[in-house]
């Protein structure tokens, strides 16, 4: 089943994940009617990537806050179609947890009442895979899926955002509309994307950089994850958009979520950084610089530092306990189920994938190295 016709809402059109998703469904070969891209704000390089399509397709940018009850009621004025993927990520503890809630659940329970309201037929939700995990024990998975039992434990407050958002979604499955119509919703959770543009990889450039050019360690070679590529997860949001269109489908698909992986290699994050680098003259180190107990250690002392400077200055560890947990956890799934429900297939192969990036790695190297060492001058 085709989009062709449709109305389109894509919230954080202005990020790494949903510039992509704009880009994919404003080339669909047959048009849709309209995509409105709602984000706080767009850089020029985002709106030059939207121009250089020339589709035929209306694109309408919609700036402003998806806290924003008012402006959410009118920027889904006439859609069907709501890809829901902005979001703040964050890991560290670097924004304030009410914030985040705010945002990541308040703002996704105002999006919902909007499009309630607004007899919005379709909704799919982008979640994560931290809604899973891994948990504070750091228990492993391989090759899960969505059947897959696992002790979640609370305490990470942007896993505990995501996870609550999903909820609310799914929960509001099935809600009649006023033409008679029912609400359908899913959502995808998935790996950790990768791909020319993200701002977690190139975190992790920079630092190499600064370290002649060898990606730091802080995951052991044994916590397999399996990475997807940008183009790839934008690809999974089309599709299942399509099988919710599709009769025989949506009932599938409907109040569901999918792990969305592509056949990128299981590698732990720092290797999978050298795998898409290595051909550049990146290294790696070849262990972590402590045992792995010392560093939670350390990450212990950065927290009771950080508890004791709290009436004087905010002060925010480079590294925690989740963190640590996070990257140093095997935890890799499987996409069947999405492929089996909604037909979901990678756009892209691996070895498009690695080139892609790869060759972003390439361009943005030497002015960040410059930029890098001006900072340090």
């Amino acid at each position: 089943m085709s989009l062709a016709g449709l109305k389109c809402l894509v919230t954080g059109a202005g990020g790494f994940l949903g510039q992509t998703i704009v880009c994919q469904l404003l080339e669909e070969a047959e048009k849709l009617a309209e995509v409105r891209a709602l984000d706080k704000a767009f850089s020029s390089k985002t709106l030059r990537r939207f121009e250089d399509l020339k589709s035929t397709t209306l694109l309408t940018i919609m700036k402003g806050d998806i806290r924003d009850a008012s402006f959410l009621h009118k920027a889904v004025q006439g859609i069907s179609l709501v890809i829901h993927s902005a979001c703040v990520i964050d890991i560290l503890g670097l924004v304030e947890k009410q914030v985040l809630w705010d945002i990541n659940v308040g703002g996704t329970q105002l999006l919902l009442e909007a499009c309630l309201l607004s007899d919005v037929k379709y909704f799919i939700y982008t979640s994560s895979i931290e809604v899973a995990g891994p948990n504070c024990k750091g228990d492993p998975i391989c090759n899960g899926d969505e059947d897959t039992i696992y002790q979640v434990t609370d305490g990470f407050p942007y896993a505990e955002t995501k996870r609550e958002a999903e909820k609310s979604v799914l929960e509001l499955d099935g809600l009649p509309l006023k033409d008679g119509s029912s609400f359908v919703t899913c959502a995808l959770r998935p790996m950790y994307i990768f791909g020319e543009g993200s701002p977690f990889l190139l975190k992790h450039i920079d630092e190499s950089i600064l370290n002649n050019k060898v990606f730091l360690r802080i995951s052991r070679k044994e916590a397999l994850v399996n990475p997807v590529y940008v183009g790839n997860i934008a690809w999974a949001h089309i599709q299942a958009a399509r099988a919710m269109r599709n009769p025989e489908k949506v009932k599938q698909v409907r109040g569901q979520f999918y792990y969305i992986a592509d056949d990128s290699p299981h590698l732990s994050y720092a290797d999978f950084n050298h795998e898409l680098a290595k051909e550049l003259g990146f290294g790696v180190e070849p262990k972590l610089a402590m045992p792995l107990t010392v560093l939670y250690c350390y990450a212990l002392l950065l927290k009771i530092m950080s508890f004791l400077l709290r009436p004087f200055v905010r002060y925010v560890p480079v590294i925690n306990r989740h963190v640590l947990t996070l990257l140093n956890t095997p935890f890799t799934f499987s996409y069947k189920r999405a492929q089996r429900d909604f037909g979901y297939t990678p756009r892209y192969s691996w070895e498009e994938a690695k080139r892609h990036t790869s060759q972003w790695i390439a361009e943005v190297t030497p002015s960040r190295t410059t930029y890098l060492r001006s900072k340090k001058v």
